[in-house]
């Protein structure tokens, strides 16, 4: 994997001050032996950041060893290890990502971590992606719904992802004042999809 890639250069930078500096640690992010990580990953008593490097550089590497702990680390409670999971999965290619993301971002139980799936399945593009934005914005659509974060997501995905059945939803969505802007949006560029018009250029 390129080291001068921004992301692994952000992964690096955390590691290393969550390690205080560990020697395993620089091992770990320098050694390009896949072998190496695969072993880091499984074995007992390693901290989360030695099983964090192990997974991201596997998973940038297409090493499938590294989906189970990817999807773990794309509903942990740190942003920062969401976004470097995400950014992992992306790049694995694994068949069955797009399946666990939907899984993560529809869990009612989960919802305030369901941010970083949901941005996921935007990126994938998969036959669940839709569905799964679908699903998981109409559960955010009372009144006082707190993971409004979570919600834009939705919509903003479902607006780039094209989906017509996501209609109903998003003119649902419109009555949520944060979330009505994106949501006029969203419907706008499917109206302009489903017409076989192209959006408008702004200036």
């Amino acid at each position: 994997m390129d080291v001068t890639d921004e992301d692994f250069r952000a992964l690096a930078d955390r590691v290393r001050e969550e390690s205080g500096g560990s020697p395993a640690c620089e091992d770990l992010l320098g050694t390009a032996d896949t072998e190496v990580l695969a072993a880091a990953l499984v074995a007992g008593e390693r901290p989360l950041w030695a099983r964090e490097i192990a997974a991201f550089r596997l998973g940038c590497a297409r090493d499938p060893r590294a989906f189970e702990a990817l999807v773990l680390l794309l509903n942990h409670r740190d942003p920062e290890r969401c976004v470097a999971a995400a950014y992992a999965l992306v790049r694995l290619g694994d068949p069955r990502t797009a399946r666990a993301a939907a899984a993560l971002a529809t869990n009612s139980l989960r919802t305030a971590y369901a941010l970083h799936p949901v941005r996921l399945l935007t990126a994938l593009r998969a036959p669940e992606s839709a569905p799964a934005l679908i699903t998981t914005l109409e559960g955010l659509l009372a009144p006082g719904e707190a993971h409004v974060r979570v919600a834009l997501a939705c919509v903003e995905g479902l607006g780039a992802l094209g989906d017509p059945r996501a209609q109903p939803v998003l003119r649902a969505a419109l009555a949520q004042p944060r979330l009505a802007a994106a949501a006029g949006a969203a419907l706008s560029s499917l109206t302009y999809r489903t017409s076989g018009t192209s959006t408008p250029a702004t200036s």
